[in-house]
């Protein structure tokens, strides 16, 4: 359970940590692996005074080099036996130029009477090599698959609509530019666009600005639309806006699940705790140090700590690509986990660890030897008008208000970890209660990717966090029920039933649930407002009355099997066995 819950945080809490900066790095990766341009430039037709106004840009300020115009059209692409969809048609060489040369990830450069597809827009729409499309009215099969820098990731391959104006979303698809004279013979809205490569690509943007604000005073336009430029750090940043919702997610979600695996752990430690003093108290009288105790004592638990954070870190590096790189647009060689993540990530779950055992390992070794090699059982100090109150209630809530009173920091951790569960319900909710949003690709609707990836990360998260959740209200359940054997055994003498044993065991859990869950939901409303959407859609808050509900629910159920176990065991067995 130990391992579990520390893989899980690890994994988690290192793939948020990851997102930071990682599509700029993948960007740049791609953008080197395939000749990216500086600058991508539109014009908003392909008359002779749109080329010259973007051959014109070699001689803009730090301009090292420039492609030749080329010709994109926007057209519709009809899969087979599927709706037809929204595409940018770019007609290009049979070889590519010296800025922007696309790489094959499956398949070949386009050919004579062949396309490629660019990666994102073939993944969102199932294409492959092989399969037939539709362009326009006619028939082309998918020679190649590839990726570029030169574009927004997928969807944004426009750019920029016909005329510079307003734009739908649509996918990218590069055809041998002789092929497009069917294309061009129709009456498609179409644009040039060219490539520039800059002496300084880091005062792109720079140039770019003093470029338009000379070409504008001197009443440079094309038509009633200026060149529209797109510099390679814009075109990195648009590619980051999948992750801007992923990251809190990822990371809250992390620490949630930290939380989670440190109120775990501590119970597990807890439940072990008798056996630890009675193991110190055998060191002490051998002569062991209280350094050497507390290096034993702690050792255990480091170790699994570190194979747990390891295996969360294997998992988080499995998970990364299609986490970083949700459109497939960009390689993905580079989205692995960083040396500083593996490091933070791996001090995390060290610390986790300390802070779980530390306190028992303290008082293990504060204590001496005669005490801590003593069977005999200590008498808990209750306050006279506290159990004078107790008494009055029913059997079930006077045994779980003990059984709370003995442990309150038990029940302060179930509390918290029970809230940090409702925040992960409440957002989930709220999320899901939201109208899906998508683009229309002319009469197919494609998910948002970065809305779904958002979506389903949050998913991923819930459900490790009532995993966690599960795991830790049965080790508390089971751990608070064998401390107890003695107390519940003498109260079965008295008159218990097996039944009020059950539902007191079960109280002492269901106690702190209650506030628990209260207190996430407004937690998780801050989160939600806070990280969201600026103007989000009308929202259905009744649902929100489920998480309480399914939480009390829940734990009932969860402590209702060790509870019963315990309770029906033979009084006689377990007095016997705690005196003897």
């Amino acid at each position: 359970m130990l391992v579990l819950s520390v893989a899980v945080a690890s994994a988690v809490l290192s793939l948020g940590m990851s997102l930071p900066g990682v599509t700029e790095r993948l960007y740049l990766h791609t953008r080197a692996a395939t000749a990216g341009p500086d600058v991508v430039a539109l014009a908003p037709d392909d008359s002779p005074v749109a080329t010259s106004a973007l051959t014109s840009l070699v001689d803009a300020p730090g301009v090292a080099a420039t492609s030749r115009p080329y010709k994109q059209f926007w057209a519709t692409l009809t899969p087979r036996g599927r709706p037809e969809v929204r595409v940018v048609v770019l007609g290009v060489d049979r070889k590519p130029g010296p800025i922007d040369r696309p790489l094959m990830v499956s398949g070949e450069w386009v050919s004579p009477g062949g396309v490629v597809v660019e990666k994102g827009f073939a993944t969102a729409v199932d294409l492959r090599v092989g399969d037939q499309v539709a362009i326009a009215g006619r028939s082309y099969p998918i020679v190649g698959i590839g990726v570029t820098a030169a574009r927004m990731a997928y969807p944004g391959a426009m750019m920029g609509g016909p005329g510079n104006g307003p734009s739908d979303r649509a996918g990218l698809v590069w055809m041998n530019e002789p092929d497009t004279r069917a294309l061009a013979a129709s009456d498609l809205p179409r644009t040039s666009i060219i490539y520039l490569r800059m002496h300084d690509p880091a005062a792109t943007s720079k140039y770019m600005i003093s470029y338009h604000e000379t070409r504008n005073s001197a009443g440079g336009f094309v038509g009633d639309s200026f060149v529209n430029s797109f510099t390679w750090q814009f075109i990195a940043n648009e590619d980051g806006r999948h992750l801007r919702d992923s990251q809190p997610i990822m990371i809250i979600g992390g620490w949630l699940l930290s939380f989670l695996a440190v109120a775990g752990m501590s119970t597990l430690a807890a439940g072990r705790a008798a056996g630890q003093v009675r193991r110190v108290g055998l060191l002490k009288v051998i002569g062991a140090t209280p350094g050497l105790i507390a290096v034993v004592l702690l050792t255990e638990y480091l170790i699994l700590a570190v194979l747990a954070d390891a295996l969360g870190l294997v998992v988080a590096h499995v998970l990364a690509p299609s986490i970083i790189n949700p459109s497939g647009s960009l390689l993905a060689d580079g989205a692995g986990l960083s040396g500083m993540v593996i490091l933070m990530t791996t001090i995390v779950a060290v610390g986790v660890a300390i802070l779980t055992v530390l306190g028992p390992a303290v008082r293990a070794v504060r204590s001496d030897a005669v005490t801590t090699l003593s069977a005999g059982s200590r008498r808990p100090e209750y306050l006279v008008m506290l159990s004078r109150v107790a008494a009055l209630l029913p059997t079930p809530l006077l045994l779980g208000l003990r059984l709370i009173a003995r442990r309150p920091g038990r029940a302060v951790l179930h509390l918290c970890g029970t809230a940090a569960t409702a925040i992960g319900l409440t957002v989930l909710l709220m999320v899901e209660s939201q109208p899906e949003q998508g683009w229309d690709f002319g009469g197919v609707v494609l998910a948002d990717l970065a809305n779904d990836q958002s979506r389903h990360l949050l998913m991923g998260v819930s459900a490790a966090l009532i995993a966690l959740s599960v795991v830790n209200t049965l080790t508390m359940t089971w751990t608070t029920a064998m401390e107890s054997r003695a107390t519940m055994a003498i109260a079965r003498t008295l008159g218990a039933t097996p039944g009020q044993i059950t539902w007191g065991l079960s109280v002492a859990q269901l106690l702190p649930t209650l506030p628990g869950a209260l207190a996430g939901i407004p937690a998780g409303l801050f989160l939600n407002w806070f990280f969201g959407p600026p103007d989000p859609p009308e929202m259905h808050t009744e649902w929100l009355f489920l998480v309480p509900l399914v939480l009390m629910l829940g734990t009932a159920l969860l402590t209702a099997l060790p509870a019963r176990a315990l309770a029906r065991r033979s009084v006689a067995e377990t007095l016997n066995a705690e005196t003897a």
